[in-house]
């Protein structure tokens, strides 16, 4: 006996879930991601089938629930109607839960957070979740490329992090750094922005979500410094760094030279690590920072001579002549 009428039918007629169900289940998870702005699962860069069929599968096989969501559904629903609206809650409950335990998920919640407690920003009712500034006129909503925003926080100078903490109360320092840049980005969509697109803008301007593996430069009151990855320094031309780090090196004091691995630890690490008083380091600190703007500023590949002045420091220090 041939089964028609859709899945509601086909559960109806069998018990199980069979393809009008699944084929079902794949629509709707789309129909959620594109409405409320689901990053796609874990192993995917964007949304397709597949990825679709991965959230159906952990859906199905998760611990305590699996197939039984279908069912539950299935008893609940009077028609094929009623059962779409029912999947669709359970397929959105499931992303919201995914979602959350994600890096992005913690750093939406973070934001939300934050911005929910600044007056001069202002929630759009409704899904997804768009913020906007309080002084955008309501119902205005940004539809652009979420490239352009992040070009646009790009754009904003002297503003950075120098702590980020993934768990606790967010610094102060930070939490401006933050408010400033989605300030801006806010400004220049002149309407309210997806949550999702806001936090992507701060990951790339932050870099907040970047794995763990770089070594900073030198960091002001405010300002994020440049990673340098090692596989960015040992891909490098060598000759070209070394050649550019000997010349920096050869302008550096001995106090200098030992504070260089330690530029973003503050003036108190320096004083401690110098044995001077806190002026003093703090002093040896500025003139440390201000000598390597001079020589980077101009330098087409700051990474890698910075790296290479990183390994001097590791070097051991040259023989005394006899």
């Amino acid at each position: 006996m041939s089964v028609v009428g859709g899945a509601y039918e086909e559960l109806s007629q069998t018990g199980q879930l069979g393809p009008e169900t699944f084929e079902l289940l794949r629509r709707l998870v789309h129909q959620v991601r594109r409405s409320s702005g689901f990053p796609p699962p874990e192993g995917y860069a964007e949304w397709s089938d597949d990825a679709a069929y991965d959230v159906i599968t952990s859906m199905l096989t998760r611990e305590g629930a699996g197939q039984r969501f279908v069912t539950s559904c299935f008893v609940q629903a009077a028609d094929e109607a009623s059962l779409e609206r029912l999947f669709l809650a359970s397929i959105k409950n499931f992303l919201i839960d995914e979602a959350k335990k994600t890096p992005r998920g913690k750093l939406r919640r973070r934001i939300a957070r934050l911005m929910g407690a600044d007056a001069s920003f202002r929630r759009m009712p409704g899904s997804p979740p768009r913020w906007m500034l309080s002084e955008h006129p309501e119902g205005a909503v940004w539809q652009g490329d979420p490239d352009d925003l992040v070009g646009e926080a790009w754009r904003v100078p002297g503003v950075g992090i120098t702590r980020w903490n993934h768990s606790g109360p967010t610094p102060a320092q930070t939490v401006h750094a933050l408010m400033v840049i989605l300030t801006q980005v806010l400004r220049h969509a002149r309407g309210a922005v997806r949550e999702e697109d806001l936090a992507k803008v701060l990951e790339s301007r932050f870099e907040l979500l970047a794995p763990a593996r770089s070594i900073s430069l030198f960091v002001d009151e405010g300002a994020l410094a440049e990673p340098v990855e090692a596989s960015t320094v040992m891909e490098a031309d060598a000759a070209a760094a070394g050649g550019g780090a000997a010349d920096i090196w050869q302008r550096l004091t001995a106090n200098e030279r030992q504070l260089l691995p330690y530029l973003d630890e503050g003036a108190h690490h320096a004083a401690q690590l110098l044995e001077v008083g806190l002026a003093q380091a703090e002093a040896v600190l500025a003139g440390l920072k201000a000598k390597l703007r001079l020589a980077l500023s101009d330098d087409s590949d700051r990474t890698a001579v910075m790296g290479a002045l990183l390994r001097r420091c590791a070097d051991p220090p040259p023989e005394p002549p006899l």
